[in-house]
């Protein structure tokens, strides 16, 4: 299990480091959205490459970002009924759900997004819109996207299972919800930049 509990680690480790480099696709999207919106009234011009890369980016966000989300514990939740159940009962809830449902829709995902992907990087396939770019970058990202969505499904089966058997704490895949005191000291910091 100690060997299980490092994959976990090494699984986590990665999926928050793509998580965070993720996040600054967001703030280029916001800027290149931003400066194509203003080319486009103050110049009445455009361009279909600015579009499509918006679309790459919001692409990458979502694809890459999901994994990261469910390392985080952030996924959407229904917790009204399984929140009535004892720590246990609810961890092997997420087990079923892991077991029966994530892995093998990433897997089945897996399954398709690979040659669909290859297919487009062979062809060297490029957009149908004029000055369009080329689409296997964005193609590639639903296999990649879906491996860290499988990878984190396991190393969260991992932990699940290291907790039944006392090895792990539940604050390892619980949601982190920050205390007053540390929301104060985040916002000093902030401030402390300025």
């Amino acid at each position: 299990m100690s060997f299980l509990l490092s994959l976990s680690r090494f699984i986590d480790a990665l999926n928050e480091k793509i998580g965070s480099g993720v996040s600054w696709a967001l703030f280029i999207s916001v800027l290149i959205c931003t400066g194509n919106a203003l080319v486009r009234y103050i110049f009445h011009t455009s361009s279909n490459a600015w579009l499509e890369i918006q679309w790459y980016l919001f692409s990458a966000i979502f694809l890459l970002g999901t994994s990261y989300t469910l390392r985080r514990n952030e996924h959407v939740r229904i917790d009204v009924v399984a929140g009535r159940f004892s720590k246990r009962t609810q961890v092997w809830i997420d087990i079923f759900g892991f077991v029966a449902f994530l892995l093998p829709m990433t897997l089945l995902v897996l399954y398709y997004a690979v040659p669909y992907a290859w297919e487009s990087i062979q062809n060297q396939e490029v957009s149908s819109n004029a000055g369009g770019l080329i689409v296997w970058p964005a193609k590639i990202l639903i296999p990649i996207g879906f491996l860290l969505l499988t990878l984190q499904g396991i190393s969260e089966l991992i932990k699940r299972i290291g907790f039944l058997q006392g090895k792990v704490e539940a604050r390892e895949f619980e949601k982190h919800a920050a205390t007053p005191e540390e929301e104060i000291e985040a916002i000093k910091a902030a401030n402390n930049l300025n």
